[in-house]
């Protein structure tokens, strides 16, 4: 099975980026599932429904997301209605939406999407480790085909998950820091492992956002508003080669796909 995992989406740059360039990209690869982190698709941090519908109406399967999920009020009820959307599983238990799921692929394999939150640098969430042992232990009852998308900070907190859950799931591949890191590979175990997948936007910026911008911000310590940048689209993420019986990855692949500018 190949699965293609896109990073994260920011803002209209990275809409324009799926818009532009998914379809060709899972010809191309013979992608058979495609899950984006969209929780930046919406002027650089949040997502709307509209949005949402949208990407997943362009061949995205699922959409994960992370702490900026919660960014555009629209969505938060959403999240129950939509099963593809998911939000970070060690959210309190109250919180509206979904931390994994099981999705069927056309020709009727099912896969586990799992979503978690770091606690480095970040929110004082519940453990994700434990939290994602229990979750994990529930997909597994109806599919070993397991995708966790660790929403984290810390490179350190990311290389413990993988390690924490190799062997259990397919692959453990990082989102949040919108940087596409060089450290992909196939732990011991068969578990498909990456720190970050990168983001899908433009290039030309400061993870996503216009450098004049970012730099006040950092000279002067005014939280000025951020503002995303358009030049230099690319569409980053990996492609994961994944095992239907045994559940483990054979291959893990960084794609970079440069698109031209479009206002």
């Amino acid at each position: 099975m190949r699965i293609l995992f896109i990073g994260d989406i920011v803002g209209k740059p990275g809409r324009q980026a799926i818009e532009r360039g998914l379809e060709k990209l899972i010809s191309d690869y013979g992608i058979e599932f495609t899950i984006a982190n969209g929780e930046n698709a919406a002027g650089g941090m949040g997502i709307t429904p509209s949005i949402a519908i949208d990407i997943l109406n362009q061949g995205v399967d699922v959409l994960t997301s992370g702490n900026h999920i919660w960014a555009k009020k629209e969505i938060i009820p959403f999240l129950d209605e939509e099963s593809r959307i998911l939000r970070p599983a060690n959210y309190p238990a109250q919180v509206p939406g979904h931390g994994s799921g099981i999705f069927s692929l056309r020709n009727g394999k099912e896969i586990g999407i799992l979503n978690l939150e770091g606690r480095v640098f970040m929110k004082h969430l519940d453990c994700p480790f434990r939290v994602g042992e229990k979750e994990i232990e529930i997909l597994r009852q109806q599919t070993n085909i397991i995708i966790v998308d660790f929403h984290a900070e810390a490179t350190s907190e990311k290389m413990a998950m993988g390690w924490f859950l190799n062997g259990k799931v397919s692959a453990v591949l990082g989102t949040h820091t919108h940087v596409q890191t060089s450290d992909e590979r196939i732990l011991n175990e068969g578990t498909a492992y990456i720190t970050d997948v990168g983001m899908t936007g433009p290039l030309a910026s400061v993870i996503g956002i216009r450098k004049q911008v970012a730099l006040e911000r950092l000279l002067t310590q005014i939280p000025w508003k951020f503002d995303v940048a358009t030049d230099e689209i690319e569409l980053q993420g990996v492609v994961v080669d994944v095992d239907s019986k045994t559940g483990k990855s054979d291959n893990i692949q960084r794609i970079k796909v440069a698109l031209d500018r479009r206002s």
